[in-house]
């Protein structure tokens, strides 16, 4: 392995891709130390060191992570699932991620030391820091996981109009999920004898995920963050639903952000059920605001409601739309 995973220091310079050419012996060698590999991910890796484009590390990140999981986890890489978690999910253990590093290391001709190793809990943030070594940009925000105890913890929503179990947040969105259980409250009457989630109920899913986001990832100017009473629904585009979903399905939630500007956040979302879409929306706009100074409360008991209407402090973020 190189120096830099022995002694945790390596250089964290941009990689420079162009060190010298590609010979038919660097081909031959690559083919060697890649011969357990898939042919997908043979050729990926030749066009890489032929062209350093950036778009073939994916299919090289996944060939070589499928190349020391056990047979019976590998159909789950096949779902490109940048969820996975690499040793919860895929049953890495350290040893074999040093293995992992080193072929990646050989493929690629960068250097990862392992404090950056630490980092890397997902197939999704191999993908980015991998990704980002190459473009010489700053390594990515790890991703973070949060089960419900830890989401109830920071959310104004709370149950029974939480819907979501588990969630994952990086730099480049949240993933979440939510397993209707059939004991939801509006499934009484929706639909008699044929219980069936509304879409309303999958659009505020991706709303609430899209908040977690915004309260754990984003601080605004000056370091302020965000006040997670104060973010609300504003506005939703193009919106689909492609099938029902009903007691028993497992919603996977995704978000990405696409604008935040101060007082607005848009986000693109998507809903699957297992390998089938369920709901997809090309824009849900949040708006938010910042947290007040340390010495000031966050309300005041005392002060007028000029909405005339009662509100509770932390109404969720799209029940305007749904009263609407």
């Amino acid at each position: 392995m190189a120096d830099a995973v022995n002694n945790g220091q390596g250089s964290r310079a941009p990689f420079q891709a162009t060190a010298k050419p590609f010979s038919p012996e660097d081909e031959s060698t690559l083919r060697d130390s890649l011969k357990r590999c898939s042919p997908a991910t043979i050729e990926a890796a030749l066009a890489y060191r032929r062209t350093h484009e950036a778009s073939h590390l994916p299919a090289i990140i996944i060939g070589v992570i499928e190349r020391f999981v056990e047979p019976d986890l590998r159909s789950k890489l096949k779902e490109a699932d940048d969820e996975l978690r690499l040793v919860e999910d895929l049953g890495i253990d350290s040893l074999t991620m040093m293995e992992i590093v080193i072929m990646v290391e050989d493929v690629l001709q960068m250097q990862i030391n392992n404090d950056e190793l630490r980092n890397l809990r997902s197939i999704g943030d191999v993908k980015s820091f991998v990704d980002c070594r190459v473009r010489g940009l700053p390594p990515p925000r790890p991703t973070q996981f949060m089960p419900i105890e830890q989401i109830i913890s920071v959310m104004p929503i709370q149950p029974p109009f939480l819907f979501l179990n588990e969630a994952a947040i990086n730099s480049m969105g949240a993933q979440g999920k939510y397993k209707i259980s059939g004991q939801e409250f509006f499934l009484q009457g929706h639909f008699k004898d044929n219980p069936v989630m509304p879409a309303s109920m999958m659009l505020e899913a991706l709303g609430q995920l899209a908040v977690l986001f915004l309260i754990e990832s984003t601080s605004g100017d000056e370091g302020k963050a965000i006040d997670p009473s104060k973010i609300f629904f504003t506005s939703c585009e193009g919106i689909r639903c492609h099938r029902m979903c009903k007691p028993g399905d497992v919603l996977a939630l995704t978000i990405k952000p696409k604008r935040t500007k101060m007082p607005l956040a848009t986000f693109e979302g998507a809903i699957r059920v297992g390998n089938e879409k369920a709901a997809m929306a090309e824009e849900i706009t949040l708006t938010f605001a910042y947290m007040e100074s340390a010495s000031q409360p966050l309300t005041s008991p005392a002060a007028p409601n000029t909405s005339g209407k009662e509100r509770p402090a932390t109404s969720p973020p799209l029940v305007a739309a749904f009263n609407g």
